[in-house]
């Protein structure tokens, strides 16, 4: 093989000191099981037997990035060694990778959890995994699986810690709402803006009665700003209105909420043939009132629901997989996540998520493209 036309993708030097989990000598080193997963995943690969035939299939093309000496590791050898591979340490080189890729963030970037739900088994429990979604990129820049004991709150921190969010508004739903979490964030030199729920009720009972009061008095001297957003389309009309208002100070139940400025309000009205719902849900946040950017950030939340979570389980069939081997569900999602961002950074695209997996497979020239290698000769 002429190793002058070898060449490795970009992202593959961020995960080149990820830790080999065998003691032995191995016949197929860690980067080229790496790179045909990426690859193959990328291609439509939706499980180890999908991997290890497209690596026989394009071996031809791979030995033209790495020497795959002894061929393509069957799908045990791929399923063995992802299942054993330290899932914090590919995540710590995923994020790396991201980091690299976007170091300056702005916007919003909306932190959320999601349960793998064929991924039990044997008495062990689905695995849940917390994401961080840079909204206007529509990346996920990292994800932390969550204790088998534990839950979200415990995630969320251990997140942040590995995340570059200087700028940036976080925002998170209920769960996330506590006072550790906005702490956090602000160490980040970041800024929150939470859902508040009953999970914590005097703080929101403190914010729906000051929204009540304020509302009643025509908010008097209270410093806030309105704005408003009116979507129609498939026989339904929504009108958003979004109060932020300064928090009040002297309320027992706002006091100790590090960082705290600002009170929100998001009123949905629906209207759907000829029939009206109401819905308010409140915030608070560490940004200054500015209903216009903080009712889009609020907005903006869901695009970790609609644009990653419900995309990894309708183009990659996330929720189907039966992964269920030591770390091998959490690598795989780990996995598929490369692959999406791969695939999203690719400006500009005209076409869906499922086509490109499948066009990827066709062209080898476009895969190189999402791979960021210059046409290999």
């Amino acid at each position: 093989m002429d190793t002058q036309e070898t060449q490795t993708p970009p992202f593959s030097e961020h995960f080149a000191a990820l830790p080999d989990p065998r003691t032995r000598r191995a016949d197929y080193p860690l980067q080229e099981l790496l790179l045909v997963a990426v690859c193959a995943i990328l291609c439509g690969a939706d499980n180890w037997v999908d991997v290890a035939e497209f690596g026989e299939a394009k071996l031809e093309w791979l030995r033209r990035i790495l020497p795959f000496e002894n061929g393509v590791a069957s799908h045990d050898t791929f399923g063995r060694v992802f299942a054993l591979l330290d899932a914090a340490a590919f995540e710590a080189c995923f994020i790396a990778w991201m980091s690299s890729l976007c170091p300056a963030l702005e916007g919003a970037v909306p932190v959320d959890g999601k349960t793998v739900r064929r991924s039990h088994g044997a008495g062990r429990k689905a695995i849940h995994v917390v994401s961080a979604f840079a909204h206007g990129l529509g990346v996920a820049l990292g994800q932390v699986k969550t204790a088998e004991k534990s839950n979200e709150i415990t995630a969320i921190p251990e997140l942040l810690d590995a995340l570059l969010l200087k700028g940036c508004l976080v925002t998170i739903d209920a769960m996330g709402c506590q006072k550790a979490i906005a702490a956090k964030i602000l160490a980040k030199e970041a800024d929150y803006a939470l859902m508040v729920k009953n999970n914590q009720p005097g703080l929101a009972a403190a914010v729906e009665g000051f929204f009540e009061a304020a509302e009643r008095e025509g908010f008097g001297e209270a410093a806030h700003t309105r704005a408003e957003w009116v979507e129609k389309g498939h026989g339904r009309i929504e009108t958003r209105r979004c109060v932020a208002a300064d928090a009040p100070a002297g309320v027992e139940a706002l006091a100790g909420w590090p960082g705290l400025k600002t009170l929100v309000m998001v009123e949905s009205l629906r209207e759907i043939n000829g029939r009206a719902s109401l819905e308010r849900r409140y915030y608070i946040s560490s940004r200054q009132a500015d209903a216009e950017r903080l009712g889009l950030a609020v907005r903006g939340h869901w695009g970790v629901e609609n644009r990653l979570h419900w995309l990894l389980d309708v183009a990659y069939g996330e929720d189907q997989s039966r992964m269920r081997e030591g770390n091998a569900a959490e690598n795989f999602s780990i996995l598929r996540r490369i692959t999406l961002n791969l695939i999203r950074l690719d400006k500009p695209r005209k076409t869906g998520v499922k086509n490109c997996r499948l066009k990827a497979g066709w062209d080898n020239a476009y895969m190189e493209k999402l791979l960021g290698m210059q046409a290999l000769a």
